[in-house]
């Protein structure tokens, strides 16, 4: 017993020299800045950076979000203009993106979800109902609010949420993730439109209606949003 006692102190002291190794992480980036190649392939912390020599300054402005797209341009009625990674590449290993919204009277941004990020948003003009759904620890509550120009509303990662103009006039929002390429899963699409489909039987049990009901859904998501 007494061999067994030494044994596991040992074990245990090693463990604990061992727990800053094992346990460190590097997710902050190691240089000013990494300007995204975006011909090579992302890795856990994003793309590689383009040699410093070749960037130029312009990877640290962008106006691409100053004006925003036809809100009448989809069945929504709202138009996304995204600022990620991808559009920006002078967003990459620093954890940070953007979108603009504009929305025609009556135009939502359907449920969905963001799995990488929490968001920050400011309506910038009209007014938007907030509406957020959390999860089963929560009863699956519904929090909502109309949120005028000039307020801000904050939607927590991986939470469903959406917008909806309940104004007469359009409106428009400009939000902030804490990440460089949050994501998005859209619920309706992504029940109704996924490829290939999700079986008609398994949406007829989960949703509890008749396999017409759901094939008529799907119908409406087979071109995408």
């Amino acid at each position: 017993m007494e061999h067994l006692n030494k044994a596991l102190t040992a074990l245990f002291a090693t463990l604990l020299l061992l727990a800053p190794l094992l346990m460190a992480t590097d997710p902050d980036p190691l240089q000013d800045f990494c300007v995204a190649d975006l011909n090579g392939k992302p890795s856990v912390n994003g793309y590689p950076c383009q040699p410093s020599s070749s960037a130029g300054d312009e990877f640290l402005f962008s106006t691409k979000i100053a004006s925003g797209g036809d809100p009448l341009a989809n069945p929504n009625g709202s138009n996304v203009t995204e600022l990620d990674v991808n559009e920006w590449p002078g967003l990459n290993t620093l954890g940070v993106s953007m979108n603009r919204v504009d929305f025609a009277p009556g135009g939502t941004n359907p449920p969905h979800i963001h799995p990488r990020a929490t968001e920050v948003g400011m309506v910038t003009r009209g007014e938007l109902l907030v509406g957020i759904i959390g999860t089963l620890d929560s009863g699956n509550r519904y929090y909502s609010k109309v949120v005028h120009a000039g307020e801000t509303f904050v939607i927590p990662r991986g939470l469903m949420h959406f917008q909806f103009n309940v104004g007469k006039e359009p409106a428009t929002m400009v939000v902030s993730f804490n990440s460089q390429n949050p994501g998005i899963i859209f619920v309706p699409l992504t029940l109704f439109g996924s490829s290939p489909p999700i079986p008609t039987p398994v949406l007829v049990k989960a949703l509890r209606v008749d396999a017409e009901v759901v094939e008529l859904l799907k119908s409406k998501f087979t071109g995408g949003y």
